[in-house]
């Protein structure tokens, strides 16, 4: 099984499921998102709404294949970008995050750990940039239409809740802490490959 993750871009947009592509739940302010729903503009809005993020600020989604197959994605942007943001009881996200704002793995690829890939790829974009951390809207309540991410895998993939709210608690992963333990692993297995190396090339004593 292949396993291959790419930036979302205005190419791969229709990758996404048909019903986060048609959805701009966090992409447009409640009373625009009721307007675009009447009018069956949710598409172009969302499209729209990508193409500007990736002019002004850069790459904000990433989506993950599986032989080939797009399994899931995950998208994000400044605060500023996501006019549902301000909408919630436990704004404002913190001046130095990205929002996180969607995540979701297709029901066939799920428990095969590609949730927590695809949070690692986010972090790794994110650090190269410069960005301290990442928050997120957490759902207590499964309410939203799967709109926000649960609460129970932010914390499972290391997001830590920094303002409590029984619906919807705000969380917060620190970018140096989601990739430093796979850091960790590289450099131990380097070190084991110099090792081996090192021995495998040591000449030979004697002779048979």
């Amino acid at each position: 099984m292949s396993r291959r993750v790419v930036g979302v871009t205005l190419d791969n947009l229709d990758h996404l499921p048909q019903r986060c592509r048609r959805c701009v739940f966090w992409e447009l302010a409640p009373h625009v998102r009721e307007q675009a729903e009447e009018f069956g503009e949710t598409e172009l809005e969302k499209e729209a709404w990508v193409s500007s993020v990736l002019l002004e600020w850069g790459s904000c989604g990433r989506i993950i294949y599986v032989d080939g197959l797009p399994a899931g994605y995950a998208m994000y942007a400044p605060p500023a970008a996501v006019p549902r943001a301000g909408a919630f009881p436990t704004a404002p996200v913190s001046a130095d995050a990205v929002l996180l704002t969607a995540l979701r793995v297709q029901p066939e690829y799920e428990h095969g750990g590609l949730g927590r890939v695809l949070v690692q790829n986010v972090a790794k974009d994110l650090t190269r940039r410069g960005v301290k951390a990442v928050e997120a809207f957490g759902d207590l309540t499964g309410s939203v239409s799967g709109c926000v991410i649960p609460a129970g895998f932010l914390q499972q993939v290391g997001f830590k809740t920094v303002r409590q709210h029984p619906k919807w608690p705000r969380m917060r992963l620190e970018l140096r802490t989601a990739i430093s333990w796979k850091e960790d692993v590289e450099a131990a297995l380097e070190r084991l490959l110099s090792s081996v190396t090192i021995k495998t090339a040591e000449p030979m004593v004697g002779g048979a």
